[in-house]
């Protein structure tokens, strides 16, 4: 056990808050996988259930991101009193069984309610892991330490899309499966199935994982924080919370459009077979997200210690103005060779930022509040992606965008109306977050 330098409660041992953040990690990818793996199932999902581009939209993002979101307050109430590695243990085994059953779907309904399933168990996971985060490392590490763990989003969608490329192959190639009890599958059943169920194994895992002592709880309830109480320290930080919530919201859109439409623009109008497109996104998500996750979490690391209190949202800015060039590029060009040379700077500069809001809720909320006001933050996140990224895609390139290429325009241009607003809105929360951080410090 490592001292804190201000001589309170030690730190645990870096080899124990490493593990933890491996096996939250490892949760992390499975939830990705899957969260997005529908996304390369849309053609025969189309197909075979009579689906539109909006429906497949919905499924994609309001079925799963609004349940998830909504779901996730009562359980970061939750977390921020009893164990969190229980609540997550659960949420890993309800959401892999959810993504199995998506694949004994037979319409449209069933698919959504499906969804919901898989929304509501991954609800149980990132509020209470970055609780437990920031139990187990100290301020000036927290930046690298919530870069490694929202890097497993990253390379769970990479693993997804390069995982379920291949398993869409075989499966493809394997035809229907006639199974006892189940019936007739069709290969995107069989796909749901075998990503699913392994997810199982990963919720006995999370058992291992030691929970942590809450630091800086001195005074506080033993049940945790009155609601009205949490509601009245809300309010008196409304300017921040606008902010944050609305600026690292809108810049999350553009990696929202990636997982949910990037292939299908592959696929239509850069003319990639599905394994292809699968396998290109896959290998460019799986190097260059988690670097730039990384990337941004070293950032705010080492912008903190040279005194930049303000540092998650400094990083949140820089993003946003790297970002927008490419965000606008890369889905409306029309050399297969060049989107993807362009794709891979998207997607770096788009994951750069996404360790920000987190960490820079766990720098300025009180303990016991931090797995709601986390929950709160997913559901302004699910609320605003769902509805601008997987959702208004499809409405735009419906309305506007005709042709193959209609996707891919309909993104650049959502994307393109997100980051401004989003580094506006940053810029404007600097001065209140400098100054939340500097009185919880106090």
């Amino acid at each position: 056990m490592a001292a804190t330098s201000n001589g309170a409660r030690p730190w645990p041992s870096p080899g124990r808050a490493w593990y933890a953040v491996g096996i939250l990690v490892l949760a992390f990818i499975f939830s990705f996988i899957d969260r997005i793996i529908i996304a390369l199932l849309v053609e025969p999902l189309k197909i075979d259930l009579s689906l539109s581009d909006t429906q497949l939209g919905v499924l994609q993002g309001l079925a799963f991101a609004v349940f998830y979101a909504l779901m996730g307050i009562p359980i970061g109430r939750l977390a921020d009193s009893r164990s969190r590695r229980l609540i997550i243990a659960a949420g890993i085994a309800l959401w892999s069984l959810m993504t199995a059953v998506c694949g004994l779907a037979k319409n449209f309904f069933q698919l959504f309610l499906a969804r919901v399933g898989v929304g509501v168990g991954e609800a149980a996971l990132s509020p209470a892991a970055y609780s437990m985060i920031s139990d187990y490392f100290p301020p000036r590490q927290l930046g690298r330490a919530m870069g490694v763990y929202q890097s497993g989003a990253f390379f769970g969608a990479g693993i997804a899309f390069l995982v379920g490329g291949l398993v869409i192959h075989l499966a493809t190639g394997a035809g229907e499966l006639v199974l006892p009890l189940l019936g007739t599958l069709r290969p995107w059943q069989l796909v749901f199935i075998v990503v699913g169920l392994p997810g199982l194994a990963v919720a006995l895992l999370m058992l291992t994982v030691m929970e942590p002592a809450r630091r800086d709880v001195a005074g506080l309830r033993q049940g945790g924080i009155p609601l009205p109480e949490v509601l009245a320290w809300v309010s008196s930080n409304w300017r921040l919370f606008l902010a944050h919530f609305g600026g690292f919201a809108l810049l999350a859109v553009p990696v929202t459009t990636i997982l949910t439409w990037a292939p299908t623009h592959f696929i239509r109008a850069l003319e990639h077979a599905p394994p292809d497109a699968a396998r290109t996104l896959g290998l460019l998500l799986l190097l260059l997200s988690p670097a730039g996750v990384y990337a941004g979490g070293w950032l705010a690391d080492l912008l903190q210690q040279r005194g930049h209190r303000d540092a998650a949202f400094r990083v949140g800015i820089l993003g946003a103005v790297l970002l927008l060039p490419f965000a606008c590029l890369a889905t409306t060009v029309s050399d297969p060779r060049l989107a993807t040379w362009l794709f891979g700077p998207f997607i770096f500069f788009a994951s750069l930022p996404l360790a920000m809001p987190p960490a820079a809720l766990q720098l300025v909320v009180p303990n016991q509040m931090r797995a709601q006001l986390s929950a709160t933050w997913m559901l302004v996140l699910n609320i605003v992606t769902a509805g601008i990224g997987p959702t208004a895609v499809p409405f735009v390139s419906d309305r506007w965008f005709a042709g193959p290429d209609g996707i891919g325009s309909a993104m650049a241009l959502v994307n393109g109306l997100s980051l401004p607003l989003a580094a506006l809105a940053l810029w404007l929360g600097l001065k209140h977050f400098r100054s939340a951080v500097r009185l919880a410090a106090d």
